[in-house]
């Protein structure tokens, strides 16, 4: 018996409560018997005063006054109906604090209902030396669950997370977390994402300098330039990250995988890769113009050498290198038709 009450007393409320449910073993691991299980546990520490008990005894210094009226008073003991009470409303907390435990704040939506695509995470954690990050925003791109195979525990189920950082000026940034729960895995991509932070060029800070055209593994992204007031046509996760970043008028199609993962790195890659007006003219040692169509034939100057233009201009035999994507020229040609024309036909 000596030896039951010394054990009771090393283990903590946690292993007692565990041994009580039954949630160890290999079966609550495999998930066996999950539906005939109820969650019985509670904090019984919560509303305990100390020197409370069902006795109702009254300890002076514990939970009673030690002086009352200049007296130094004696242990006594409530009575019976007093004590009655007592008890009564410590068990009501104790079911208002679980009800409140229960309630859970609704989430910001993301790209559906009931996906966490596109949910705000909120700025990243402050750093070491005290930095915080509110002109930062964090957003989810995706969450799953993988799997490794163990020779202890098996199957090990793990969630991993992509979350991209920004501040919506050019400063953006992404990152991968792993852990064994999803509120965690979150936390840690949000804050690694900010160890890995891009800077973005804008073209008049609203969109790319020129088209692009960027590949990662079986993912192809053709980026195009866009007007002033045409905003985000491109897929949901490009979208999303173009806002991080700061870029609100962009064509993007997606080509091959859609895979999430390979998508931000595409993305990510052919924006830090393009090259600003500024580096074409003191590549080519010309100026670069632009036109525009309310302003007819006449040029802008958008970028100058440093050292002054060369003399001679290119030469107009010189066939630009320019990948042609045939889709684009059988679609021009009117030669492209939908697969489902033949399937579908158009009532009349």
């Amino acid at each position: 018996w000596c030896h039951a009450v010394q054990t009771a007393v090393m283990l903590t409320a946690e292993e007692l409560w565990r041994g009580v449910l039954a949630e160890s073993g290999a079966g609550a691991r495999k998930g066996r018997g999950k539906r005939t299980k109820r969650k019985l546990k509670r904090d019984l520490n919560r509303g305990q005063n100390i020197g409370e008990g069902r006795g109702g005894f009254l300890w002076p210094g514990l939970n009673a006054p030690v002086l009352k009226e200049g007296t130094v008073q004696s242990m006594s003991r409530r009575g019976e109906a007093e004590q009655l009470e007592v008890q009564a409303e410590l068990v009501r907390q104790r079911d208002e604090w679980e009800k409140r435990k229960k309630m859970k704040v609704k989430r910001e939506r993301g790209w559906t209902g009931n996906s966490w695509g596109g949910t705000s995470l909120g700025p990243p954690d402050p750093g070491p030396n005290g930095e915080t990050y509110e002109d930062f925003d964090s957003r989810v791109i995706e969450v799953k669950s993988v799997f490794n195979m163990t020779a202890k525990e098996g199957r090990k189920r793990s969630i991993s997370c992509l979350v991209a950082v920004g501040n919506g000026n050019g400063a953006a940034g992404f990152a991968l977390g792993k852990a064994a729960d999803r509120n965690t895995a979150l936390r840690k991509a949000k804050n690694r994402a900010m160890h890995y932070l891009y800077y973005i060029e804008r073209y008049n800070d609203h969109t790319i300098y020129h088209d692009i055209e960027s590949k990662f593994k079986r993912t192809t992204l053709r980026m195009k330039k866009q007007n002033e007031g045409y905003g985000l046509h491109c897929h949901r996760a490009v979208i999303t990250m173009c806002k991080l970043i700061g870029i609100k008028d962009m064509y993007c199609k997606v080509e091959g995988s859609v895979n999430l993962l390979n998508i931000t790195r595409a993305l990510f890659t052919g924006l830090a890769n393009q090259k600003t007006h500024q580096m074409t003219a003191e590549m080519k040692q010309l100026h670069v113009v632009e036109f525009q169509n309310q302003r007819g034939p006449l040029p802008i100057v958008v970028a100058s050498p440093k050292d002054g233009a060369r003399p001679n201009p290119e030469s107009e035999d010189e066939i630009p290198d320019t990948p042609l994507h045939w889709d684009d020229v059988r679609a021009a040609q009117g030669f492209k038709r939908s697969t489902w024309a033949s399937l579908f036909p158009a009532s009349t």
